[in-house]
């Protein structure tokens, strides 16, 4: 029996899609609400959810660990509401599921509006077993508990579903706007390394957010201190985090330091993760290494991202950027058709992508090229860029003449 656990406060536009994604998957679905002001609880109820109530306690790992003790199931998959479960994945998780030493099957979050690293591995799904349970502030996790509980039941396996299984669209930033997310996870990392310094976990998670604040030269001294700790725990946990922590050096360091950018980059791809999950690191490797000139081992690189994850339409914009620049214009051309047709709205796709049209001689094809691009520009509110688009443009194809008949 599998039982999906939620926990939700004031969700009651995005509830509904959620628990209809695990309608006929999930035996039993519970939903615990920590103080709802909106349709929230209807909402669940309307969808054939059981709905318990309890007060907020500060962070979701007590919250979580309140909403097992609900559930009569004998797995466990937990969503959040702005969630939702992949039907294609199902028949791969009831398979793992019916292996008896399986206790946790990992899965592939898809991150909506993530184009360089939408993918990260987390542990949503497994067994109901007493000495499983959630820990780490914010980003609640139950693997702490798995690897003390691998000491003593070591006849225990973990799983890995191969496919994305969640789609989560909770982080672009028109649905960040107006919501203290960013304040909340900086609050309770600064708490969590008040108690424990250097955690590589809090180490991370804070490296991330300062590197997106510009702050740089306070992520990279934060950042070091978590690797030292991460290299001293060496646990299949801190391998992920590891990789976590490598990768925002990497990015916070460019500025300063390319070389040594590059070098943290080739350690986070030495840890063995899986393929998506990579894909960040790998094309930011290439592009620095496009940057030092070395073109092939950037082409490699980046063909290897599409390989591993060929729904991803950076991977092959960046390749058509290479391919171009090794004058390879047939190979650039059919790239960026692939990350148009995962990504049609992407201006400075199809604006490169009318640039290898015109080198390849088609001018009709350039100027629909151009005339898409600066359209896009027009629609995204980038008024600016759109005029300047047009002005290079029209200095090479004229963009209002009237197609050759």
């Amino acid at each position: 029996m599998l039982s999906l656990s939620m926990i939700v406060r004031n969700e009651a536009t995005r509830l509904e899609a959620c628990l209809a994604s695990v309608k006929g998957f999930a035996d039993e679905m519970v939903v615990v609400d920590t103080g709802s002001s909106d349709g929230t609880i209807s909402v669940a109820e309307r969808a054939g959810a059981r709905v318990e109530r309890i007060e907020w306690p500060g962070d979701f790992a007590p919250a979580r660990n309140r909403a097992l003790d609900y559930l009569n199931g004998d797995w466990v998959l937990v969503l959040d509401a702005d969630e939702q479960l992949r039907p294609e994945v199902i028949p791969d998780l009831q398979s793992l599921m019916e292996k008896q030493d399986v206790l946790v099957i990992n899965l592939l979050r898809y991150e909506v509006g993530a184009a360089m690293a939408p993918y990260s591995s987390v542990s949503r799904l497994f067994r109901r077993h007493p000495g499983i349970s959630w820990s780490r502030p914010y980003h609640s996790m139950i693997d702490d508990s798995v690897q003390k509980l691998l000491t003593v039941e070591p006849q225990w396996t973990i799983a890995d579903c191969p496919e994305p299984a969640i789609i989560h669209d909770g982080y672009r930033p028109e649905l960040l706007s107006g919501t203290d997310k960013a304040d909340r996870l900086r609050q309770a990392m600064e708490r969590e390394l008040e108690a424990n310094p250097g955690d590589p976990y809090a180490s991370a998670k804070l490296g991330g957010l300062l590197i997106s604040e510009g702050r740089h030269d306070e992520a990279v001294e934060l950042l070091r201190r978590g690797l030292e700790q991460a290299d001293a725990r060496n646990t299949p946990v801190q391998g992920a985090e590891r990789f976590e922590l490598l990768v925002h050096l990497a990015l916070a360091i460019t500025p300063s330091n390319p070389q040594e950018a590059i070098a943290h980059y080739r350690d986070a791809l030495a840890i063995r993760l899986d393929p998506r999950i990579r894909i960040g690191a790998q094309l930011n490797l290439a592009a620095r290494l496009m940057e030092q000139g070395d073109l092939e081992e950037a082409i490699n690189l980046t063909k290897a991202a599409t390989t591993g994850a060929p729904e991803v339409a950076l991977s092959w914009y960046n390749l058509g950027l290479m391919k171009r620049r090794r004058g390879d214009i047939a190979a650039a051309l059919e790239a960026y058709r692939r990350a148009l047709s995962l990504d049609p709205s992407s201006a400075e796709c199809h604006q490169n992508f009318a640039v290898a049209l015109l080198m390849g001689g088609d001018i009709e094809g350039a100027r629909a090229g151009f005339r898409q691009a600066i359209a896009l520009l027009e629609a995204q509110g980038r008024s600016k860029d759109a005029k300047q688009l047009r002005s290079k443009a029209e200095a090479i194809v004229k963009l209002d003449a009237e197609p050759i008949s």
